[in-house]
């Protein structure tokens, strides 16, 4: 039997990428985050306040699927007819699903349907925005306030490029969020809906997330992409040309990550006393790759049955990049 000591070993990955020229957008401001890592690709301005139209509905999203159940069905409030903006025409009184109403406001971008949900949520837009601006400050948004639930303008209503990336990195972690977001085409009820998100047909991996337009506030786009085990997000604000740029910034970032091995077949991980007296090694049992940017740490987390090793000598691991679990290792164990 082994010490019950979890072992960490730290891996460091360390090369240099070969990386296309760091882009220039058309945005006021913009940035490219590694969702995984949380580290910035690229950024401009990406701090200063903005209004940021309907891509307030990422976090009216957020809300809804931390606090409600998205198969209950709801009576459509007479507060949330008639909305102005883009909407799905609700009828007072009519029955959806929170879950059709959140495909409503994320593929449509329904402003009727986020009044909607939040009035099912919170009991009225009023206490649902309050809770929209406690979880903005619990999850860090230091530059982000709302005044409603749909992104209409107002004077303080406004986020910020980097806080719409924090946001999105948190929501991509929610169950049912990416699914909604990333869908490209659906109908509820007799509405057929088409996600106004064109990355989805432009660019392979594109997981969505939210467009956003206003008079005053210009196209703002938040999107994600997965590719190679990594996600990235970019968020332009007051951005005439942002498909173009978006394509352009995931390319940039992708660029900057290689797929090397990161650990060996026949590499000794670690060493764990037995209670013998003896130690044991711990061997990776084939080669493991990911797709790594320069001086990430990699790290290997050992685990192993409380009691005894497996019969067969087999110990199990976890490799993380930053809190990312990319893999899982199978170790042999000798003696």
């Amino acid at each position: 039997m082994i010490s019950r000591a979890v072992a960490l070993i730290l891996v460091a990955a360390l090369f240099t990428a070969v990386a296309y020229a760091m882009p220039s957008t058309s945005a006021k401001s913009h940035i490219l985050m590694d969702a995984d890592t949380g580290r910035v690709l690229s950024a401009k301005q990406e701090h200063s306040r903005s209004l940021i139209a309907s891509t307030t509905k990422i976090m009216t999203a957020v809300v809804v699927l931390e606090q409600c159940d998205i198969t209950d069905q709801i009576v459509v409030s007479p507060e949330a007819v008639g909305i102005e903006g883009s909407s799905l025409y609700l009828k007072a009184g009519e029955r959806m699903s929170i879950s059709d109403l959140l495909y409503g406001m994320m593929l449509h971008s329904g402003n009727d349907a986020a009044v909607a949900l939040a009035i099912a949520c919170s009991g009225s837009v009023l206490k649902f925005v309050d809770t929209m601006n406690s979880r903005a400050e619990e999850l860090g948004l230091e530059h982000t306030h709302f005044e409603n639930p749909n992104g209409l303008d107002g004077k303080e209503h406004y986020s910020t490029a980097y806080d719409l990336a924090l946001l999105t990195r948190y929501a991509l972690k929610l169950p049912h969020f990416q699914e909604i977001v990333s869908k490209k085409e659906v109908k509820i009820g007799n509405r057929a809906l088409r996600n106004h998100n064109r990355l989805l047909w432009m660019m392979d991996g594109i997981i969505g997330v939210k467009t956003g337009y206003t008079k005053a506030a210009g196209r703002i786009l938040v999107s994600a992409a997965r590719q190679n085990g990594r996600t990235l997000i970019a968020v332009t604000i007051c951005d005439g040309n942002d498909w173009h740029d978006h394509m352009q910034l995931f390319s940039f970032g992708y660029s900057l990550y290689e797929r090397r091995r990161i650990i060996s077949s026949g590499q000794i991980i670690g060493r764990l006393p037995i209670m013998d007296g003896s130690v044991a090694s711990l061997l990776s049992m084939e080669d493991h790759f990911a797709y790594v940017m320069e001086n990430e740490m990699i790290s290997v987390i050992i685990r192993y049955p409380r009691i005894a090793l497996d019969a067969q000598g087999i110990v199990f691991a976890d490799v993380y990049i930053g809190n990312l679990c990319v893999d899982t290792l199978q170790l042999k164990w000798e003696k």
